[in-house]
């Protein structure tokens, strides 16, 4: 079994900063693509940014040069630094990871519970 935690969720300002971890933890696995995904109060879940294994990115365009997402594959961890914040990106963010596991031929992907953001003054 993997299980992904995500962490750093809270309340902050508009205009402030906030850092989001995901950690993927369990046996017999490796990782592939991560990413990070969120669901606003009466809205589907959409992509906010995605990073391959090789550490290529991709942002949507409402949170692009604001927002950066990277990986520490030592610590199977992928982060999300999200700033200039508004109040349009309060939602529950998720992170997702494309898994490999070791007796398996192909992958499967992989979600944590949530974490809540929320930009408000």
């Amino acid at each position: 079994q993997v299980q992904l935690v995500e962490s750093g969720g809270g309340l902050v300002q508009p205009g402030g900063s906030l850092r989001l971890s995901c950690a993927a933890s369990g046996s017999g696995f490796s990782v592939n693509a991560m990413g990070w995904y969120r669901q606003a109060p009466g809205k589907e879940r959409e992509l906010v940014a995605a990073i391959s294994g090789a550490g290529s990115t991709n942002y949507a365009d409402s949170v692009a040069g604001r927002f950066t997402i990277s990986r520490d594959n030592a610590k199977i961890t992928v982060y999300l630094q999200m700033n200039s914040l508004k109040p349009e990106d309060t939602a529950v963010y998720y992170c997702n990871a494309n898994i490999k596991r070791t007796i398996y031929v192909g992958t499967i992907d992989v979600w944590g519970e949530g974490t809540l953001v929320t930009v408000s003054s």
